[in-house]
């Protein structure tokens, strides 16, 4: 007999679409926090109504990617960008990626652990919303550095729109694959 799931198995629960276009005459800072926002909520979105091991489902062989991995990823991508360069935090945890498995975002899932690493991430988008509200300028160099250089938030901001715009076409196609949804 299959599986029939039920909500109490549902990791993100389904809940109303209430993303938008945003400011699209509005100022630049406007804007790049507006798609910033979207793509994360976007995240939420790829991941509802899904069960743990459908999260952990590595859909699209060879690839070790998934979902959760993604996800993961993405709460690594956020502590890094946002605590270690743009704040020059020293003592920002790795939460999966570690010496040992430098992959661990992606390579160490466990459908145990899913809905714990969705919290982590949903803490980390917290954490980044408190330090992009206090941080206005966009041309300063930040207290940080990355690879030695020099970055200042209008470019941290734009990798992050380019890293969550890459991340949500493999969530797009990782989901297609374990339940057949699409959809922005």
């Amino acid at each position: 007999m299959a599986h029939v799931t039920t909500p109490a198995d549902v990791v993100v629960a389904e809940h109303e679409d209430t993303r938008n276009d945003g400011p699209m005459t509005g100022g630049e800072r406007d804007v790049l926090d507006h798609w910033l926002d979207l793509y994360r909520e976007t995240v939420f979105h790829k991941i509802a109504g899904l069960t743990a091991e459908q999260l952990c489902e590595r859909s699209c062989p060879p690839s070790t990617m998934s979902l959760m991995g993604t996800v993961r990823h993405l709460a690594e991508v956020e502590a890094y960008w946002l605590r270690v360069v743009l704040l020059d935090e020293q003592d920002v945890p790795d939460y999966w990626c570690t010496r040992e498995s430098p992959d661990g975002d992606f390579d160490d899932i466990d459908p145990a652990t899913a809905a714990d690493d969705v919290a982590t991430y949903a803490l980390e988008l917290d954490r980044s919303r408190a330090t992009l509200n206090g941080w206005t300028d966009l041309d300063g160099p930040v207290r940080g550095t990355r690879h030695g250089k020099q970055v200042n938030l209008r470019w941290i901001l734009i990798h992050l729109i380019e890293e969550y715009a890459r991340h949500l076409g493999h969530m797009d196609l990782l989901r297609e694959r374990v339940d057949g949804r699409t959809g922005y």
